[in-house]
């Protein structure tokens, strides 16, 4: 298992950071393709395997929120997202679906970061080495969650949600987010400070965003959301974390007024 999920690395995360630096069009289309592929993940999720029609109409409104924010902007973006939580909604009472609340959410919870993403990769937001930072934040407090994990162990975080986090992780997880933040900081000629207590404190929204995935896979009875990535389950467990450091960054950079690399 431990070998799948290093060569699953190995091969995304080059994909993902070459998308990154090179920008439009490759990371939109990855972008558009992670949305699509967590959309149909979460619609199984909610309806016990197939997508209907409700799943579709999941789908395309995650697609179409993407495309509108790569030509037409944030601000109608973001629109398109909250109107199409309403229509799945709308469809899913219509086809008497179970989880009609989950389904809607669902949209939100994926639609919102990869419309925000897009916009923090443009200069003014911060351009494509914030989202570089955002990622070495994310892939560094996994790895070191997982690593103080197994060789601590020790009281679990939430065992009511997740029988597998303890509060050694969340620790190791935020100790390794620091150095990605100090190392960030040395690279850029930044201030050290700033970026080392951000990216610790991304790294807690990291594995909460981790954890608010569990709570919905328990909610559901499964144990991953697919199997498209070997080694790691599906695209909303590998990327779930990432779904709520993007927002957050996001947030922090319109109350700065630019990019957090930027901070002093």
């Amino acid at each position: 298992m431990l070998t799948l999920r290093i060569l699953s690395a190995l091969v995304l995360a080059p994909i993902a950071i070459a998308a990154t630096w090179y920008g439009s069009p490759w990371l939109p289309i990855l972008t558009a393709i992670a949305a699509i592929g967590m959309a149909w993940e979460w619609a199984r999720l909610c309806r016990g395997g197939g997508i209907g029609n409700t799943g579709a109409v999941l789908i395309a409104a995650a697609l179409v929120a993407v495309i509108i924010a790569v030509f037409a902007g944030i601000a109608l973006a973001l629109a398109a997202t909250a109107a199409g939580a309403a229509i799945v909604f709308w469809v899913a009472r219509r086809e008497h679906e179970a989880e009609p609340r989950w389904l809607a959410l669902g949209l939100l919870w994926i639609a919102l970061p990869c419309v925000l993403l897009l916009w923090l990769a443009r200069a003014e937001a911060g351009g494509p080495l914030t989202l570089l930072w955002i990622f070495a934040v994310v892939w560094a407090t996994d790895i070191g969650a997982y690593i103080a994990g197994r060789r601590i162990g020790g009281p679990l975080l939430a065992p009511e949600w997740s029988p597998r986090k303890t509060w050694a992780g969340v620790i190791g997880g935020a100790g390794c987010a620091a150095l990605t933040g100090w190392a960030t900081a040395r690279l850029l000629g930044a201030s050290a400070l700033p970026l080392v207590l951000l990216s610790a404190g991304l790294a807690i929204v990291e594995q909460f965003g981790d954890l608010a995935e569990s709570v919905a896979k328990r909610r559901f009875g499964v144990k991953d959301s697919s199997g498209l990535i070997p080694g790691h389950g599906g695209l909303l467990d590998r990327l779930d974390g990432l779904l709520a450091v993007i927002p957050a960054v996001a947030l922090l950079t319109l109350i700065g007024g630019g990019s957090v690399l930027a901070w002093r």
